[in-house]
């Protein structure tokens, strides 16, 4: 069997990931740290781009990797209209999209960029897996109870997707045969309901629905929000990062850490206590509200993330959940090996790369009122 090098890249907010995969064996891998100081230079996230490629090249050198030995390049997705799960060519469009973050500005957009700029220098193919824009919510779960406001899927669909695969080939069956659902608990939180290989029903972790999370808000009264946006004590972007960065634990507790909150429980503190139990309750709730979904078919609840590493977190999920299906702990996060898994089934021929559009799946003629 033909041994494909594939490289992978996963840019984050203050760091580049990259690493070397033979087939699925990974050879090496690497967190590059950036300054912010200098990241704070470029006015737009895309001009980190030269920045980034040339830390890449740095890294890869001092590591004795020919470049031109690479026989696929991917990057994590991220900035293109909502698509469907798979892998996709880095085509114009895409490129394009991610470059001027046309539905999401974060560092994730530039992963297919930095493939695509060293597919094309070397010649070789150029890819992205299950990017953040991944919806596949049925249209039924896209009703919000106001027209103008949508239900939309921003969950860690990379690393939901690559956990769900590897636990059903650890019980010997097909992803696309089996529901699951799978909880992503970090800085973020999504709770999916997978039917099928599909994900079908969520909460938004980027619109901060659902549980409230380590940083952001989750559900909160939408009266009780709307009064604030109009109380003159706030702008737009306080109430912004409110929601999205400085909700949850850190509004509560002044931290994002579980295991801070953790040692603070320890020390006797009853109020750190009760919001991490109100945490680990939302969650526990909405795997509720997701085993309706999917009708109570549901062959495992998987617990990922950096926050399932909290043996608390899983035992009290297995207290309350076991009787929907088994509670299983995969902590931590794969999205690396899921880019390589996704680039390799491509070069192996076992699927077939997908070529995004730029035509989102939501149906205009049942949504077209939505504008949020």
């Amino acid at each position: 069997m033909k041994t494909y090098r594939i490289l992978a890249i996963n840019p984050g907010s203050t760091s580049t990931k990259v690493a070397l995969f033979e087939n699925d064996k990974v050879i090496f891998r690497v967190n590059i740290e950036h300054n912010m100081e200098e990241l704070n230079k470029f006015p737009e996230v895309s001009d980190q781009k030269p920045y980034r490629l040339e830390k890449i090249r740095e890294v890869l050198k001092e590591h004795g990797v020919d470049l031109a030995s690479i026989d696929a390049f991917v990057g994590r997705g991220g900035g293109q209209e909502a698509m469907e799960g798979g892998t996709y060519r880095v085509n114009d469009l895409a490129y394009e999209h991610a470059r001027i973050g046309y539905r999401l500005v974060h560092p994730c957009i530039l992963g297919s960029q930095l493939a695509r700029d060293l597919g094309d220098q070397y010649g070789k193919p150029s890819f992205f897996v299950n990017p953040p824009c991944v919806d596949e919510l049925e249209d039924v779960a896209r009703v919000s109870g106001m027209k103008e406001i949508l239900r939309r899927q921003y969950v860690h669909a990379l690393n939901q997707k690559e956990v769900a695969k590897r636990f059903a080939e650890s019980i010997g069956k097909r992803y696309e045969d089996i529901n699951l659902i799978v909880c992503h608990i970090g800085g973020g939180l999504s709770v999916t309901a997978h039917r099928r290989g599909r994900m079908v029903d969520s909460n938004d972790a980027l619109g901060s629905t659902g549980p409230f999370s380590p940083t952001r808000s989750g559900d909160v009264s939408a009266i009780g929000l709307m009064r604030m946006c109009f109380s003159g004590k706030y702008t737009e972007q306080e109430i912004y990062n409110k929601i999205t960065k400085n909700g949850g634990l850190v509004d509560y507790l002044g931290t994002n850490d579980v295991r801070e909150v953790k040692a603070r429980i320890a020390r006797g503190d009853k109020y750190a206590r009760l919001i991490l139990d109100a945490m680990y309750y939302q969650i526990k709730k909405e795997i509720g509200a997701m085993s309706v979904v999917l009708e109570g078919q549901v062959e495992a609840i998987i617990l990922t993330g950096g926050v399932s590493y909290d043996e608390d977190l899983v035992e009290s999920v297995r207290k309350s959940c076991s009787f929907i299906a088994p509670v299983v702990a995969m902590p931590g996060e794969f999205e690396m090996e899921a880019l390589a898994r996704g680039a390799l089934a491509v070069l192996r021929g076992e699927e077939e790369a997908k070529e995004y559009t730029g035509v989102s799946p939501i149906n205009p003629e049942l949504f077209g009122d939505a504008i949020w």
